[in-house]
């Protein structure tokens, strides 16, 4: 259910697109810094060091690399971009295929989802406050994608019933994954098993944040701001694991 709402984000970030065409980058950048902020802090704060509990240092932290390098190879095979970057593109004069551009960032972002789902599904199993902080932050990185989707889709086909499809199929992917890991984790799931779920899951989120929300935040032109969401994000990642003590 939590991996099933944090899905849907992208399609409220779908309807979001479609009412207001495009969101002011002072929002963008702040609300990507804050996702970040919090993926970060419940990585280094919750997962990792339970990882560590359950496997020791060494393996735990090598399985938390280990995600990294996934997440990386992954990126590479199926890269996925963001409204900034289309941004970019139109001031230095590249005009893309919209529509074709908006399937594969869908696609991308469908593919990138299904190791989030995953994670939602993890860090309840943890402890579902956990679970629901990280089903958040996975929920207001996903609002952003569903505007990635559905702009240049709306643009090209001036269809909102398109525009809005693609971008809830990209989101479905987040409870599949939860799903696929209920199925084969759930039977077999064992103390050192959750730990090794912990620690990947944390490398997952650490990748998104760094290589994905930081620099996307920041190509808004308000690096500062960006910097403000990380610092608030990790704020109320803080005092929300301090009220679940």
């Amino acid at each position: 259910m939590l991996s099933t709402l944090a899905g849907l984000a992208t399609t409220f970030g779908s309807l979001l697109g479609l009412a207001v065409r495009r969101p002011g980058p002072r929002f963008m950048a702040f609300v990507l810094g804050f996702s970040a902020g919090v993926m970060v802090l419940v990585s280094f704060i919750e997962l990792l060091p339970a990882g560590i509990e359950s496997l020791g240092l060494l393996l735990a932290v090598a399985v938390f690399l280990g995600a990294m390098l996934l997440m990386f190879l992954i990126d590479v095979a199926v890269p996925h971009d963001y409204i900034a970057e289309h941004h970019v593109a139109e001031r230095k004069g590249r005009s893309p295929d919209l529509l074709r551009t908006g399937v594969f960032i869908a696609l991308g972002i469908g593919i990138h989802n299904f190791p989030e789902g995953m994670a939602a599904f993890v860090g309840t199993l943890r402890d579902v406050g956990l679970g629901v902080s990280l089903a958040v932050a996975v929920g207001l990185h996903n609002i952003p994608e569903g505007l990635a989707v559905s702009l240049p889709i709306y643009a090209a086909t001036g269809s909102r019933r398109r525009a809005f499809l693609w971008s809830f199929l990209s989101g479905v992917a987040e409870p599949l994954g939860a799903l696929v890991a209920a199925l084969l984790i759930g039977p077999v799931l064992s103390p050192a098993l959750l730990g090794w779920m912990l620690a990947a899951v944390a490398g997952v989120m650490v990748f998104i944040s760094l290589d994905e929300l930081v620099p996307v935040a920041s190509s808004y032109g308000h690096e500062h701001l960006s910097i403000v969401g990380v610092i608030f994000g990790m704020a109320a990642m803080a005092f929300s694991l301090w009220l679940l003590k």
